[in-house]
């Protein structure tokens, strides 16, 4: 019988298969695995790996990101994340395997969190693919009106306030 999947911090060894995951879920919108590493590097406390008994079934990409400025665009290189007062949730893949199992729900509560100790307002994302619908069950709302671009045609700017404690 196996375990329940469980999120835990990314490591530089993750990357490979943070890679595989991507193409996997994202297929045209996958972003290559330098992209994955440059968050890593200046960003570690954003990102995880969902795993199950060893075996990796999804990732979780986020870090601070000015409200004012555009979302990152897809395979960008940011280099140092700059201070701010919004969080930006990059990327939360899963493997048909992990999906239904209440991963995306744990793992954007800790990008809650992590906005929050950050001293966030918000958490934004680009919800692509249709997966709007998703995100507003998740307490995020529209931010204007569709965008198009580099993530696909349909896709929406979202964001969810932090409360205050």
């Amino acid at each position: 019988m196996s375990g329940a999947a469980g999120w835990r911090p990314m490591d530089a060894a993750d990357l490979p298969v943070v890679a595989r995951i991507s193409d996997v879920v994202h297929g045209d919108f996958a972003e290559p695995l330098e992209t994955f590493a440059d968050r890593l590097a200046h960003y570690p406390a954003g990102c995880a790996i969902l795993e199950r008994d060893g075996e990796a079934l999804g990732y979780l990409i986020s870090h601070p990101w000015p409200r004012d400025a555009a979302p990152p665009k897809l395979g960008a290189l940011l280099g140092p994340i700059p201070a701010s007062d919004s969080y930006y949730l990059h990327d939360i893949a899963l493997l048909p395997a992990a999906r239904g199992t209440g991963a995306g729900a744990t793992a954007t509560a800790f990008v809650v969190r992590q906005a929050g100790a950050e001293g966030c307002r918000d958490v934004r994302l680009v919800a692509i693919q249709g997966a709007d619908s998703y995100w507003h069950a998740q307490g995020f709302a529209y931010v204007g009106s569709a965008i198009e671009g580099p993530y696909g045609p349909g896709s929406h700017l979202m964001q969810r306030a932090i409360e205050a404690v």
